[in-house]
This record gives structure tokens, sequence and C-alpha cells, in this order.
């Protein structure tokens, strides 16, 4: 028996470098109008049998814009930062530079006062073990870039420091398939474009 779940990349809500830990910022016009312009290519995955996201206000606002009407998950909810909390990386690093680069080498390390690394992909990983199991069964779950790289390091039972070599986009989608502690990396073949004469 296999389920087949797509995590879609939230829409952003700033620009990358202004990018904040656990940012609760809504939608920014330049997000809406990314949504606006994939909306055809993911509105499809609206006919999954369950629809989730993460509580983040862009997450929300994603899932609605592509029709999903999606079911809030804490299971889902970007990792806990702490203090760090609303800073960005930068930000972060002017401050403690010690403590950012122990919490870049260490997936257990907590210098911010927050979940570790392997502690959110932990946690993301058994929100994906835990969904309902149907033969067949689909499932969207559109969460922070951060939670994907989350879920992807647990499906793929890869070292926690791959999670710092894959770059997520927003409103990208990926797929895994499987069930609870087996899970495959799902790429999709290419549709044909249509040409114009």
């Amino acid at each position: 028996m296999q389920l087949r779940v797509t995590f879609v990349a939230a829409a952003r809500s700033s620009s990358l470098l202004a990018e904040r830990f656990e940012d609760d910022r809504p939608l920014d016009q330049a997000g809406w109008d990314q949504v606006l312009g994939v909306a055809h290519e993911l509105l499809p995955l609206a006919a999954a049998e369950l629809r989730y996201c993460s509580p983040t206000p862009r997450s929300r606002a994603t899932g609605d814009a592509l029709g999903y009407s999606p079911l809030v998950q804490l299971g889902l909810r970007d990792c806990d930062m702490g203090r760090w909390r609303g800073l960005t990386l930068g930000e972060a690093m002017a401050r403690e530079p010690e403590a950012v680069d122990a919490w870049l080498a260490d997936p257990r390390a907590t210098p911010h006062g927050g979940e570790s690394l392997l502690t959110f992909v932990t946690r993301v990983g058994e929100w994906l073990d835990t969904r309902p199991l149907e033969d067949g069964g689909r499932i969207v779950a559109v969460a922070e870039p951060a939670v994907v790289r989350a879920a992807l390091v647990y499906a793929l039972k890869a070292p926690p420091s791959t999670y710092w070599n894959i770059d997520v986009r927003p409103l990208s989608a990926i797929t895994v398939t499987g069930r609870a502690g087996r899970w495959n990396l799902r790429f999709e073949e290419a549709r044909a474009q249509s040409t114009r004469a």
C-alpha cells in the first residue's frame, strides 16, 4: 500500500535575503503574483483526498489561493528558532556568530533556545509517517520551504547536514510516495509543451 504526498512550498512573503526565522508575515505582492502565475499548474493538486498546510499566514494563503482549502497542521510548523525568531540569518550572525556557527555545524545544537535541526526533521517526519494510509491515496501539503526540506531529509533517510544542501524555491512542488518509514522521492514526467505556429 502506497501513499502519495505532494509538498508545495508556500509563496514568498519577502525577498530571499530578507527571509526571517519563523516568519509570520503574510504574502507580499510578489508572492500573490507568483501564485497567480502558477495556479494553473498547481490547481490539479486540489483533487487530493487530504489537503493540509503549515500554520503560517503565507502557507494558509497559498493553499487557499490554489483552491486547496487546507487544514492547518501544527506538525508542519516551521522550526522553533527560540530567541532568533523574527531575525534574518545575517542578523542572528551579527548578534551571536559563534552560536550560529554551532547551530549550522551540529544538528543537535540548540544555541537559540529552540528546536535542534535533528528534532525539527524528526517532528516533520513523524507527521509524514502518521498520515492515514489508503492505497493510492493522495495528500497535498503547503508548507514553509524549511518544512519541505526537513521532509525530504527524513524521507530519504539522509544525514541531517543534507538539509543545508536542499534548495526549495517558493511554489515548487515535490512528491514522496510510500508509507511510514519507507518513502521514495518521485519526479514527474515533463508535460508536453504546446507550441505556437
